[in-house]
């Protein structure tokens, strides 16, 4: 991973932080992003007394568009290659949010955040090719519905299905870019790290939080498969994928429905403003 840059989100805690400890222990520029300046210069100083290779901090609120594009266009500022992008960051509510775009909040960080991140990218991801996206879904996703009249979730909320309905979308996203990214030499892949115990579970009552660390995986073993196709030389050039931990599965029916990959892509660009 020498003179690799990599862009990592959600990269201050959990999985995301453990994969971008080890892409930068492998050599990589790792350049992190964060909600919170302080929690994201925490674990810069944390890569680099790990590593000893200084990451870099972009701020960023995938529940924010604005927020989503400034740190589109700062991360271009600085740099005209990018040859990993992982969209690792997301978010579980027990109940109804509604981000400043007007949006409900898990459906816009756990997938339109990623999605106009990613797209706004592409041109230095196509520059630097061969380059790699890679979408943290969930095995959740074979529980996913997209209610297309009701994407938001306004006629009725439950926190499980609108985190699971976002991880379909990531498996769908990842299918309809990986068409439109065919022989430019990037690839685009979705995966599974397991059940984690990492910052995800906020939500759940303290009681049910405090055993999840008895029964579930550490952060650095779910890191393990998002490095591996982050890094790894044995799927260079796999693409379209869905992985569940390190081995590649078939995804859910719905999520390998064509006209659904297409359809969500046409919904996101017009919710992102994609383009405008």
């Amino acid at each position: 991973m020498k003179d690799k840059i990599c862009l990592v989100t959600g990269a201050t805690s959990g999985i995301g932080f453990e994969a971008a400890r080890e892409l930068a222990r492998r050599g990589a520029t790792v350049v992190l992003t964060a909600r919170d300046q302080t929690r994201g210069e925490n674990a810069q100083d944390a890569i680099f007394q790990a590593t000893g290779r200084k990451a870099e901090l972009l701020t960023c609120d995938l529940a924010d568009l604005a927020s989503v594009r400034a740190a589109a266009t700062e991360f271009k500022a600085r740099h005209n290659r990018l040859h990993v992008l992982l969209n690792n960051a997301g978010v579980w509510h027990r109940t109804r949010r509604i981000t400043k775009d007007g949006l409900e909040e898990t459906f816009q960080a756990n997938h339109l955040g990623p999605f106009l991140l990613t797209t706004l990218l592409l041109d230095v991801l196509k520059a630097s090719a061969p380059a790699r996206i890679v979408n943290v879904s969930s095995a959740l996703h074979y529980r996913g519905r997209l209610n297309w009249d009701d994407l938001q979730m306004e006629k009725r909320f439950d926190g499980t299905k609108a985190y699971s309905n976002s991880k379909l979308a990531n498996v769908l996203f990842t299918r309809a870019l990986a068409r439109r990214l065919a022989g430019t030499g990037v690839t685009v892949n979705a995966v599974h790290p397991g059940v984690i115990a990492t910052s995800l579970s906020r939500d759940i009552p303290k009681f049910i939080r405090a055993l999840l660390p008895l029964v579930l995986s550490t952060p650095a073993k779910g890191a393990q498969p998002l490095v591996h196709l982050c890094a790894d030389a044995n799927v260079a050039g796999l693409t379209a994928r869905y992985f569940d931990k390190l081995k590649e599965k078939k995804a859910s029916s719905l999520a390998l429905d064509d006209a659904a990959c297409e359809r969500l892509w046409s919904i996101s660009e017009t919710l992102s403003r994609l383009g405008v």
